[in-house]
């Protein structure tokens, strides 16, 4: 995880995709979808699915890309970032091309967050309290190896996200999701006037097991609450 800069921790779940036909409501053009694996423990490093337009005349499609952010023209010792800020990402050099050309959607079930206490840091688990799926605000872009990288979009923590850290994912509405893929949208002031993210109300956190913080563990007990 070292090669990783993070602004938020890093690890998040991915267990109940929607069906085709409950996407097509919220994403009416999106392409026939692969069905991705259920993963409690989704680190950088590795191939997420996200739904992106792979070049601006093509549909919408669910596929999968790398979750470490590198642009082919940065070179080969250029950092990866896992995310990118909110505030920073459509002015930053390392950033901008890909908010104005290439953004994505990251769809989730929850995050993982640590809070330090007087026993060692805790971990806690993210989600929505009505159980329905989270889509975080992405970029991507080619990379030197010819993968398509992305980087999670965070802003600063909300309502009782704020409770676990200081930054959360950028979690979009339903009604901005077409919006947030759509080519033709590339000025920052214009997006973040029509993008709207969920409101804070919407999330709740409760105690995990340490057992998240090994990569190799991934099962469904992971987001089961414990006692702190």
């Amino acid at each position: 995880m070292g090669c990783y800069p993070q602004v938020m921790c890093g690890r998040y779940n991915i267990n109940d995709m929607p069906s085709l036909d409950e996407l097509r409501i919220i994403l009416p053009l999106l392409e026939e979808i692969f069905t991705p694996a259920r993963r409690f423990n989704v680190a950088p490093g590795t191939s997420i699915p996200a739904v992106f337009l792979p070049d601006p005349e093509a549909p919408p499609q669910l596929d999968l890309l790398w979750w470490g952010y590198r642009p082919e023209w940065a070179g080969d010792n250029a950092p990866q970032p896992i995310n990118a800020k909110a505030e920073t990402v459509a002015t930053s050099r390392y950033f901008k091309g890909a908010f104005s050309r290439h953004r994505c959607l990251v769809p989730a079930n929850g995050w993982y967050e640590w809070i330090t206490t007087d026993h060692g840091k805790q971990p806690h688990y993210i989600t929505r309290t009505d159980n329905r799926q989270l889509w975080f605000a992405g970029i991507w872009a080619r990379r030197a190896d010819d993968k398509l990288g992305c980087a999670i979009i965070t802003e600063p923590a909300r309502g009782p996200a704020r409770d676990v850290h200081d930054r959360m994912p950028l979690c979009l509405t339903d009604d901005s999701l077409s919006l947030w893929l759509d080519p033709d949208l590339s000025d920052r002031e214009t997006i973040r006037r029509v993008v709207k993210h969920v409101e804070a109300d919407v999330l709740t956190h409760w105690p995990v097991s340490q057992r998240i913080g090994n990569v190799k563990n991934d099962d469904a007990s992971l987001i089961e609450p414990v006692s702190p």
